[in-house]
């Protein structure tokens, strides 16, 4: 698996989503005190960018801010809300302090 070098582990603050441009297009990545997540940034129940969602780091999901889709993280599926689908993911590391992320969407 092929990784990229998107930002510092310290751009991501615990607890908030950051969105990052790679090459399969454009990815956002959520940090909690133990892991990281990464997937698609476009919401599939609207279309619209999950960066601006709300990410809570205790239950590991994401609220969509537009359409209030909630998707579990570790898995992807919508948990509640107008989404069907779920969320692409992608593998995230955390390397000598720096974020990298798979190039590739997981599974």
């Amino acid at each position: 698996m092929e990784f990229v070098r998107v930002a510092t582990l310290a751009e991501v603050p615990e607890g908030e989503v950051r969105a990052f441009d790679l090459p399969a297009g454009r990815v956002a990545v959520a940090h909690d005190e133990r892991r990281l997540f990464a997937f698609a940034e476009t919401c599939p129940g609207d279309a619209c960018a999950l960066a601006d969602g709300s990410f809570d780091d205790r239950s590991a999901q994401l609220t969509c801010g537009v359409c209030d889709s909630v998707f579990d993280l570790e898995t992807g599926e919508p948990i509640e809300g107008p989404a069907r689908d779920p969320l692409q993911l992608y593998a995230a590391r955390e390397v000598d302090g720096w974020l990298e992320i798979s190039t590739q969407p997981a599974g």
